[in-house]
């Protein structure tokens, strides 16, 4: 029986991560004529630890610099974006329904809790979620499943009994790992690696459907 459903956030619930990356690369342009988008691109799905390491080496510079941790910290904080505008327009009705029919939401995204409260309340859904987790809580987060093994354990559900729904490949890498059900969220834009997902999916508004598809499988 499946009793719970864990979104992650960027991609996911909220089309960020073309936002993101843009931005990064207008601002890195400046400074380094050379780089590309789609030399970010590895960047999505990565948790804000690690994409340090991965920009450090992509720019020749120091991951511990603190003059490098300030650029990239100015790049971060000078980003604005509009979150209900970029809101999938299928969450607030999913959420709704899911909840409605019973089912334990829960939020596992690999970016800083300050920037997923900030989502959440721009757009109105925090209230939806009864576990939201960052990955900054954890060593290591996405590909790693640690983090779905602690959203799973804080609303009491096993493996089994969770829907994660992810895009970028280190999301999708990390729920299979977690042993759940995955459905992964398509975007032409990246070239993800999404062959671990058992659901392909163009929509959230497909979500209730594979719920269905889970329950006559497995019983409700």
């Amino acid at each position: 029986m499946i009793k719970a459903v864990i979104f992650d956030m960027d991609g996911v619930l909220i089309d960020s991560e073309i936002v993101y990356l843009r931005h990064q690369t207008n601002i890195l342009q400046k400074t380094y004529p050379w780089i590309k988008e789609t030399h970010l691109y590895p960047l999505v799905g990565m948790d804000s630890k690690e994409d340090k390491v991965y920009l450090a080496d992509l720019l020749g510079r120091d991951a511990n610099d603190p003059a490098f941790l300030r650029e990239l910290h100015e790049i971060s904080c000078s980003v604005e974006v509009d979150y209900r505008a970029i809101m999938r327009i299928a969450v607030p009705s999913l959420l709704a329904g899911l909840k409605k029919d019973g089912y334990r939401i829960a939020l596992a995204s690999s970016s800083p809790r300050s920037n997923i409260m900030q989502v959440m309340a721009e757009c109105g859904i925090e209230s939806c979620f009864e576990c939201i987790v960052s990955g900054e809580q954890f060593a290591r987060s996405k590909p790693d499943p640690e983090i779905y093994f602690f959203t799973m354990n804080q609303i009491g559900v096993q493996p089994e009994e969770c829907l994660i729904v992810e895009d970028s490949t280190y999301g999708v890498q990390a729920g299979s790992a977690a042993g759940a059900h995955v459905a992964a969220l398509k975007d032409p834009r990246f070239p993800f690696d999404q062959s671990q997902a058992e659901f392909h999916i163009s929509s959230l508004e497909e979500i209730p459907q594979i719920l269905n598809i889970l329950q006559k499988e497995h019983g409700r």
